[in-house]
């Protein structure tokens, strides 16, 4: 028996007990749902800094901080993973219902033909150069398909189905991000010296510009009929992303096989010709092409668009590692600015011609 005032020696066979770690994805969800709302926040306290910038921004943030390896990257990865892959798919789905068939036919086939030159040049002069400059993965496939697409929406389905790494696809949503975002400030000041008119600079934006939500923050600087030109020219960008999704689709089968001599493997799946989110994009599109659906409905499905996508935007945020996108900071960044030349100087060329 120990005597009074004494403590009994410790044993090793008596570890201390660990405390329990929560499982499963509402940790990070509830990171990424606090996270969403501080973006809504900061975004109508700020109207012309879209939420979805906030949104990666914080969860960039989020993953900086102290502690953030134990939390960020530990307990919360499983939700912080599941929204910026399952909800972000959603999030594409809801996308096609900003988007109608009769919209895209009343533009004429000039512009229609502008936008596919404007997609292709973007994509396929990004991608080779990405390619050039060495950058690792498929960061050279993601940044292209932001730059030409739609941003971040883009490079979640496209990383979807070609199950690009995590660190290449936000770090290829961080530079696309940052380059539109400049958009908001930079384009503006551009109208007058370029001598483009309300209409021709809507257009130009809408070409050019990645995101939605930036395409409206830059064009609305010139008027209502630059926003109405702006967000038509954007929704056919858009309007491109299955086309471009079923393309690597096919690659990557393609690829997969000739390494495979034409045989997969018993466990390996090949990716679908046409992912079920994609199939869900264009069936929205052809429900919204019906006319079928309330104004309330449109808007209700837009909000919840726009709040699945925040939220899958801070998944990819906190997964960037600030010290391997620092090592290929340099070329990442040159690859941004470059592609930004090249779809702002294209979509220009194609305003001009079509004007």
């Amino acid at each position: 028996m120990a005597l009074l005032g004494q403590r009994p020696p410790r044993t090793a066979s008596a570890p201390r007990p660990a405390a329990a770690r929560p499982t499963g994805p509402w940790p990070g969800l509830v990171l990424a749902a606090a996270g969403v709302a501080v973006a809504w926040l900061t975004h109508r306290l700020v109207p012309d800094v879209p939420m979805l910038t906030v949104a990666i921004v914080l969860g960039l943030a989020a993953a900086q901080v102290p502690g953030s390896r134990v939390w960020v990257r530990g307990w919360a990865k499983p939700g912080l993973t599941f929204a910026a892959k399952r909800l972000m798919r959603v999030g594409v789905v809801l996308l096609g219902l900003k988007l109608s068939l009769r919209d895209v036919l009343g533009v004429g086939w000039a512009t229609v033909a502008m936008v596919l030159v404007v997609v292709a040049a973007t994509f396929f002069g990004t991608w080779w150069l990405g390619r050039k400059l060495g950058l690792p993965g498929d960061q050279p496939l993601l940044i292209a398909t932001g730059y030409s697409i739609c941003g971040a929406s883009a490079i979640g389905a496209v990383s979807d189905v070609s199950r690009s790494e995590e660190r290449d696809t936000a770090a290829s949503v961080a530079v696309v991000t940052l380059c539109g975002t400049l958009a908001i400030a930079v384009l503006p000041l551009l109208q007058g010296p370029l001598g483009l008119t309300d209409a021709e600079f809507g257009r130009w934006v809408g070409a050019s510009v990645h995101d939605v939500g930036q395409v409206v923050a830059t064009a609305q600087t010139a008027g209502g009929s630059a926003l109405g030109e702006g967000v038509l020219v954007k929704l056919m960008r858009v309007a491109l992303l299955a086309p471009l999704v079923a393309g690597v689709a096919i690659a990557v089968r393609a690829r997969r096989a000739a390494a495979a001599d034409g045989a997969a493997g018993p466990g390996e799946r090949r990716p679908p010709l046409v992912p079920l989110f994609v199939a869900g994009f264009v069936a929205m599109v052809g429900l919204r092409s019906t006319g079928w659906l309330p104004g309330s409905a449109l808007d209700a499905a837009g909000v919840a668009q726009e709040l699945l996508l925040a939220a899958a935007l801070f998944g990819l945020g906190s997964a960037v590692d600030l010290r391997t996108l620092v090592r290929t900071g340099g070329r990442v960044g040159l690859v941004g600015l470059c592609a930004w030349v090249v779809v702002g100087g294209v979509s220009y060329a194609g305003v001009c011609l079509t004007g």
